[in-house]
């Protein structure tokens, strides 16, 4: 077995709902909590990150956003908030719950932004939700980066989000209906958007390898970011656990799902497996898997990688180990 030597930028997950048992969407978690979560997720490479807080009351998100304010690690680079202005739609909608999504609205992103003490930095939207295209522009225009996801749009309400500033596709591929027109549709649409990056959960899962593999040479790397959508169970055994208000399953295939049903709920993945999966399953080369969950997510929030990851590289298994970590992530 012939092992490469990897020194590298650190890491960085746009889109991370939980991890190691810990779950950013409970209120009651306590900070400690959280710094057991970024450990872990140092461990696999990742120096910055988004924690995620998904559909939900105005109430419990101000909650979840409140307790992450508080919290002043430095790989937190901000909330991605993902909902509550999605689909309604079964499929489309994903594991969010239908009696918490709503029509967009300035005023009610201003309390949970307020709530957040200015810290949501992403946002996933549904571009043809009422009020979405006025709240896009509001967002862009106060410094709010926009991700186009959990979407049942056309064509033309993708453009339409596009212009009024949305700069990323959510996991590109899911939270989509299960049946839609071969095109043209709205993963078309994205994919052929050079405005847009779009963001990938590469775990074998959400992905069928051929399907990841043509939209990464469609979207090509520098358009493309890895990103892992971990809950809770990541980092944990098999079992049931909680993600905010739902419960889910983690299969022994790695496969996490809502209890009961076999609806895809977040992922156990970790970073470091992605960038390897993405040199298996897409072909790309090592740099640029690296690239697509570095430097790339980091731009698409308007910073720099955070750090360093040093490791060793096995080209015959995609295997990135990581056996250290340097620097820091951003200065609270």
């Amino acid at each position: 077995m012939e092992l490469t030597k990897v020194d590298a930028p650190g890491l960085c997950d746009l889109q991370v709902n939980g991890f190691a048992g810990v779950d950013f969407n409970d209120p009651t978690t306590a900070l400690e909590r959280y710094e057991v979560a970024a450990a872990r997720m140092r461990a696999t490479g990742v120096t910055l990150f988004l924690p995620t807080v998904v559909t939900s009351t105005t109430e419990h998100f101000a909650a979840c956003a409140r307790s992450l304010a508080r919290w002043k690690n430095a790989s937190s680079a901000g909330i991605h908030m993902e909902g509550p202005y999605i689909s309604p739609v079964d499929g489309a909608r994903g594991a969010h719950p239908l009696e918490h999504v709503r029509p967009a609205s300035i005023d009610d992103f201003r309390r949970r932004q307020d709530a957040a003490e200015g810290r949501i930095v992403l946002v996933t939207i549904a571009p043809e939700v009422e009020g979405a295209l006025a709240l896009i522009e509001h967002m862009v225009a106060s410094g709010t980066r926009v991700a186009i996801g959990h979407s049942d749009a056309s064509p033309a309400q993708v453009r339409d989000g596009v212009a009024a500033g949305a700069t990323l596709s959510t996991h590109l591929g899911n939270g989509s209906v299960r049946t839609m027109a071969r095109h043209p549709n709205l993963i078309w649409e994205q994919l052929a958007a050079d405005e847009i990056a779009s963001c990938f959960i590469a775990d074998g899962h959400h992905l069928p390898a051929s399907t990841f593999k043509a939209m990464v040479r469609a979207k090509t790397p520098a358009r493309a970011v890895l990103v892992t959508d971990a809950v809770a169970p990541a980092g944990c055994p098999p079992g049931r656990y909680r993600i905010g208000l739902i419960e889910v399953e983690l299969h022994a295939d790695g496969r996490v799902t809502m209890l009961g049903n076999d609806r895809l709920a977040g992922s156990a993945l970790s970073l470091d497996v992605a960038v390897g999966n993405a040199v298996r399953l897409a072909g790309v080369s090592l740099d640029d898997a690296l690239a697509m969950a570095s430097t790339r997510p980091a731009r698409c929030l308007g910073l720099a990688p955070a750090g360093r990851l040093h490791g060793t590289w096995d080209a015959a298994a995609c295997r990135l180990t990581v056996t250290e970590v340097t620097g820091q992530g951003v200065a609270r």
